[in-house]
């Protein structure tokens, strides 16, 4: 049983999936917007209609919301929070921003998504860096692999998932992030697959760089996100795209032409003025959800559900499991190859079934207010 009354969380927040309209399970795409945080844009969209309403101190003290709600969730000080629009941004500031010379390298394992592949291919290019993908069983690096890679003291930068998009194998940041640290390699993450099924206190976990869309399984509007930016690295990188508002003192807007290039001390150096503060404060709305259920429950009943997924998967002949069985090793996307994929998820769409097909195969990706019956349901259609 979860920490929280699933069925009163439906009613109040999730009315359509309530009533029936839809089976979502497609978190790993996007995820649902609350009632809380629907009402939180329309606030928002009303004060707008007249800019008169928004004053700075709303705007500003909005975005300062929004990192001390990261901040608490994932373990960090809120000035190592810099927010953005999406997970890419946070990838491109580590490709463009870390100091890298012509000849080091960056390490990632392969079947990444493509938004952790194309900023160093794109490096790799610019500046002679050599991206190398190792090809891992499920898409996943070890630690006895990256122990072995990092002989090579030309190895600079490891990038990896935290969970892979289409498999949904996970890695384990504390070991590879150890091994990294010990070493003096930057450790790169893209969290946007596992923050939310997952949790993490990145006090204890070693990461330089760990970016997150906020729009999948923090069930937060498009256009919100967020970069962690470790506290003692933030010195020593230079932003690659320059704000207006990255230097110190340019809150004061009485004296915008005293021109000064002095960074500011804290993670905002890297933020891409100006954010889009009615999606961060939908996104407010939905932290404020996520914490008040309380974070480890809210992880746990996720992971519930895709094991669920995993057991049966496991007791049947005619569907294979292409995310690892081990729960250590996944978090809440599952991957399902029934004999017909394509089949199978015309039938989950004709019986108004969210999912995804990737590569070969139906990708279910049940969050904290999905239900037993909800996932029952959903792998009669699957192999009837």
């Amino acid at each position: 049983m979860s920490g929280f009354d699933v069925d009163a969380l439906r009613r109040e927040e999730f009315p359509w999936a309530a009533a029936g309209e839809t089976i979502y399970l497609n978190n790993a795409s996007t995820g649902p917007l609350p009632q809380r945080t629907v009402a939180a844009l329309d606030e928002w969209s009303r004060l707008r209609a007249n800019p008169r309403r928004v004053p700075q101190e709303l705007q500003f003290g909005t975005l300062a919301r929004s990192r001390a709600l990261i901040a608490s969730m994932i373990g960090a000080d809120t000035r190592e929070i810099a927010l953005a629009a999406n997970t890419t941004f946070g990838l491109n500031l580590a490709a463009f921003a870390l100091p890298l010379k012509p000849g080091d390298i960056v390490l990632s394992p392969e079947l990444e998504f493509p938004a952790n592949v194309y900023p160093w291919m794109q490096l790799a290019a610019r500046r002679g860096i050599v991206f190398r993908q190792l090809r891992c069983a499920d898409g996943v690096l070890d630690a006895d692999r990256l122990a072995r890679e990092l002989e090579d003291e030309r190895v600079r930068v490891v990038t990896v998932s935290w969970v892979g998009f289409a498999s949904g194998a996970r890695v384990d940041l504390k070991a590879l992030g150890s091994l990294c640290r010990a070493r003096g390699v930057f450790f790169v993450v893209d969290a946007i697959q596992g923050l939310g099924p997952l949790t993490i206190d990145l006090r204890e976990t070693p990461v330089d760089i760990f970016s997150c869309g906020a729009q999948k399984w923090l069930l937060s509007p498009w256009g919100s996100a967020f970069v962690y930016v470790r506290r003692q690295l933030i010195s020593h990188l230079e932003p690659h795209d320059v704000s207006w508002m990255a230097v110190k003192d340019s809150d004061d807007f009485s004296r915008l032409t005293d021109y000064d290039l002095t960074w500011r001390d804290d993670a905002r150096r890297f933020e891409f003025i100006t954010l889009p503060y009615q999606d961060f404060g939908g996104m407010n709305a939905s932290l404020e959800l996520i914490h008040s259920l309380g974070i480890a429950d809210v992880s746990a009943q996720a992971l519930r559900l895709g094991n669920r997924i995993v057991e049966w998967a496991c007791s049947r002949d005619d569907v294979d499991l292409v995310t690892p069985a081990d729960a250590s090793r996944r978090a809440a996307v599952i991957a399902v190859r029934p004999r017909d994929a394509r089949a199978a998820s015309e039938r989950l769409s004709a019986a108004r079934i969210a999912h995804s097909l990737r590569e070969g195969a139906i990708r279910l990706s049940p969050h904290f207010y999905n239900t037993a019956d909800e996932i029952d349901q959903t792998l009669r259609v699957i192999a009837p």
